[in-house]
């Protein structure tokens, strides 16, 4: 995501399949910590030996950062369609190149959520078909909202938290910002993002992390998947909008 490296972008194959490899990681390391270990059991003092909901915002937040340290040199890390639209429009990223990335990101995740199918298979009797019929760790409100919240709720919250994430992205990535932090304060703000949302809707943020859970979560999960999918993406445009008009003529002007 920096615009301030002076060597030549990769090929666009190569940048795709940095991205591809990137989301496949959020969603396994993500996603998979929801279905895994968020609850995983009760010890012997009746204390919870699950991660709970401040596991899976880190969880979240840990692969967004080592994503970014290990393929964003090569992509710019974005791993989510709301941050490539959103940097398109800031006029940080070529807009020839977003419809590749977006693909890319969609694989990645489906992939990812397919090799968490893959080793549920293999897990204690019964555990993959409970895992689907609970929605598969999916975004949703209404009935698939965790705290029962409505659909008013998941749009102004996933517009309003995905507009500050995509700033919080092109602002840490800006030449003036210091180099070798963006991915700390990205994967930071994305735990943030997820202790303040997953109540509401198990927090999206991210049209491909939705999509390739929504996919193994039913129908009920799929019906309401366009929330996730529009809405992250008008919060993506909207940074992209601010950041162009309000903070690029200082953040990323470069000294005299």
């Amino acid at each position: 995501m920096s615009d301030s490296a002076p060597l030549a972008a990769p090929p666009l194959v190569t940048r795709m399949i940095a991205e591809g490899l990137g989301m496949l990681v959020l969603v396994f390391g993500g996603v998979g910590t929801a279905l895994y270990a968020s609850d995983f059991a009760v010890g012997g003092l009746g204390t919870p030996q699950g991660v709970g909901h401040l596991g899976i915002a880190l969880a979240f937040g840990l692969t967004v950062v080592v994503g970014m340290y290990a393929w964003g040199p090569i992509s710019g890390g974005h791993f989510n369609p709301a941050i490539t639209l959103g940097m398109a429009i800031a006029g940080r990223f070529a807009w020839k190149d977003v419809i590749g990335y977006i693909v890319a990101q969609i694989v990645g995740g489906l992939v990812g959520s397919t090799l968490l199918v893959l080793v549920g298979l293999f897990g204690p009797e019964g555990w993959l078909s409970k895992a689907q019929s609970a929605g598969f760790a999916s975004n949703g409100f209404g009935d698939h909202s965790p705290g029962g919240w409505g659909i008013g709720a998941a749009i102004c919250i996933e517009i309003i938290l995905t507009a500050v994430f995509v700033l919080v992205v092109t602002g840490s990535t800006s030449r003036r910002a210091p180099m070798g932090f963006a991915p700390l304060a990205v994967g930071l703000t994305l735990t943030l993002i997820h202790l303040i949302s997953i109540p509401i809707d198990n927090t999206s943020v991210n049209p491909a992390r939705s999509i390739a859970a929504a996919i193994y979560g039913g129908l009920g999960p799929l019906s309401q998947l366009w929330v996730f999918i529009v809405f992250p993406l008008v919060g993506g445009a909207i940074a992209g909008i601010l950041h162009r008009a309000l903070l690029a003529p200082t953040m990323d002007r470069l000294p005299a």
